[in-house]
């Protein structure tokens, strides 16, 4: 499939090496979300300035139709920082909207991002300076919290359909007798608010943070995936060529949901991806 785009640049991106590049996809966003993300986004880079002066480019993918992306044009022209708004391409997907930035950013870091996250002000400078102080490390993965302020469990081991289907499909009260299974699965038993946890399998692509040049050895997402488990599948990737961390220090907030409360189509979705993470990584069925 050929892929044609236009791009918006709000500011003079420049192709010299920087230090951090960001991307976000967006479909139909919520303007008041997004705006939340980059108003959250720009003060983690403000602090970031304080300690080390950098710029950063944001590529924010629309995914959406020529009438869908008023409100994303709007809100690129409106950040307070370098942006390139990236539209005409059509509904990629995730992670070959994603794609098209990490092949033209030439930074040294880059940060997937998703619109419905919440950065806290020093998520930025306390990641960069764990890659720094750890030279091995690809990608890391933060602390996330959801609205109520209480830790989503988004590192996992590697899942069997069992797994998948209790947790995403099965009622509270039927999940109830697979509490220890399925904690065992979101790593309950390891990750928590303090320690540093090296190597989980499986990390979340709300947020990624990764060297860049290791997520460009990968070709960052496999396009083969529309939506879902494209994070599950760069994620195991990345344990071919680097160590990933997960940082208890970086903290953030997500706003998102789960397939199986999406409707019909994101269940189907859903489906689609795990049958084709399954038949490249192997089936586990209990």
């Amino acid at each position: 499939m050929e892929i044609s785009m236009q791009f918006e640049s709000t500011a003079g991106i420049s192709r010299e090496a920087c230090l951090l590049s960001v991307s976000v996809v967006v479909y139909r966003p919520d303007p008041d979300l997004l705006n939340r993300t980059l108003e959250t986004l720009s003060a983690a880079l403000q602090r970031l300035n304080m300690a080390l002066p950098t710029k950063a480019p944001l590529y924010l993918i629309d995914n959406g139709t020529v009438e869908d992306q008023i409100a994303a044009s709007a809100v690129a022209r409106g950040a307070p920082f370098e942006t390139v708004l990236m539209q005409g391409h059509g509904n990629v997907g995730y992670g070959r909207g994603h794609n098209l930035a990490i092949e033209r950013t030439n930074s040294q870091y880059h940060l997937i991002l998703n619109p419905d996250i919440e950065l806290e002000s020093d998520a930025l400078d306390r990641a960069l300076k764990f890659m720094h102080d750890e030279p091995g490390t690809g990608l890391i993965s933060p602390l996330i919290r959801d609205d109520a302020g209480d830790q989503q469990f988004l590192c996992r081991r590697f899942p069997t359909v069992f797994d998948l289907f209790a947790r995403g499909f099965l009622p509270s009260r039927l999940r109830a007798p697979f509490k220890n299974r399925l904690g065992r699965y979101e790593m309950r038993d390891v990750i928590d608010g303090e320690h540093v946890v090296w190597d989980p399998p499986i990390v979340s692509g709300c947020f990624m943070l990764f060297r860049t040049e290791v997520l460009k050895k990968l070709n960052g997402f496999d396009p083969r995936y529309f939506l879902y488990f494209e994070d599950y599948d760069l994620s195991l990737r990345t344990h071919d060529i680097a160590r990933v961390a997960y940082v208890p220090s970086v903290r953030v907030l997500h706003h998102g949901g789960d397939a199986a409360r999406k409707g019909g189509t994101h269940i189907k979705l859903f489906i689609t991806s795990a049958f084709k993470f399954f038949n490249r990584f192997g089936w586990k069925w209990i």
